[in-house]
């Protein structure tokens, strides 16, 4: 009794095994081949659980999506002996899977032939034009070609390309240093002659402004000359006329004004009281 069930749990676990190895799944995602010995013998497009032969057959999968690609910057010598560090990026998907396996075996080796097919098609399409053309609305067209180029290597290994863009073209780092040197220095340059211009010219304002305050100064100064001469003169003839009016009040306002100019809290004079000077001090005591 014994005996049967061990047989029938070899049976069951040998069914298992056989079951496992006869059965596998392909996801939506996916494609599979079937190899046999190493053999290409089926190709599996629809998802869904599929039989193969135990031990004899096993599957391989690849995904059937739409593949990124992005290989690091490259050095790209243009037309005009230019030197660009190109970026680029790719989308492509798999759909020839059994000139896939044939050419590449798996995504990794897939990758890096691809890589070096869309290095290379850059390269060889950017040789033929020049810096200003790739800035220019050219672009279209020189994408198109590398593009093209790409897709013609790329079907070689099952590969489709959807798309090749360049993400990124900038100058080498020595050169963009050596570009950015010039640009500083011409600045430089130019902004000394404008500091230069505008000394100039402020030196020019200055001395432009310096002549017209002397002339103003000076024709302020002959118009107050002339204004107070005007002025003197009708004093004179105010004070004459006070004269021939009164010349003894005349005399009496002009010692006043004397005495008021020659005294004040620290000035001392000595002088005899019978002096000329106090005329008018003296009637006064009288």
């Amino acid at each position: 009794m014994k005996k049967k069930l061990h047989i029938l749990a070899f049976i069951a676990v040998l069914c298992v095994v056989l079951g496992f190895q006869s059965l596998y799944i392909v996801r939506q995602p996916e494609q599979a081949i079937v190899l046999q010995f190493g053999d290409p013998v089926r190709l599996v497009q629809d998802a869904g659980l599929k039989i193969k032969v135990p031990f004899i057959q096993n599957v391989i999968f690849y995904d059937k999506r739409l593949l990124n690609l992005e290989p690091p910057a490259q050095e790209v010598v243009l037309k005009d002996k230019k030197r660009l560090d190109v970026d680029t990026f790719s989308r492509y998907r798999i759909v020839d899977p059994l000139t896939f396996y044939k050419t590449v075996r798996n995504e990794f080796q897939a990758q890096n032939r691809l890589q070096e097919i869309v290095n290379s098609s850059a390269r060889n399409v950017l040789a033929t034009f020049t810096l200003k053309e790739l800035l220019s609305e050219k672009r279209t067209e020189i994408m198109k070609q590398i593009s093209d180029a790409v897709k013609a290597d790329a079907s070689q290994i099952g590969v489709e390309v959807a798309d090749v863009r360049i993400r990124r073209a900038d100058l080498p780092i020595q050169v963009s240093q050596a570009i950015n040197d010039r640009m500083k220095t011409e600045r430089i340059r130019e902004a000394k002659g404008y500091r230069a211009d505008g000394e100039k010219t402020a030196q020019e304002i200055r001395a432009t402004a310096d002549k017209q305050a002397t002339i103003i100064v000076a024709d302020a100064e002959m118009q107050a000359q002339q204004i107070k001469g005007q002025g003197d003169k009708q004093a004179t003839e105010i004070w004459n006329k006070a004269i021939n009016v009164d010349p003894e009040f005349y005399a009496f306002y002009r010692s006043l004004e004397a005495y008021k100019n020659s005294f004040d809290d620290e000035t001392s004079l000595v002088l005899a009281p019978e002096g000329e000077f106090f005329n008018y001090f003296s009637k006064s005591l009288k």
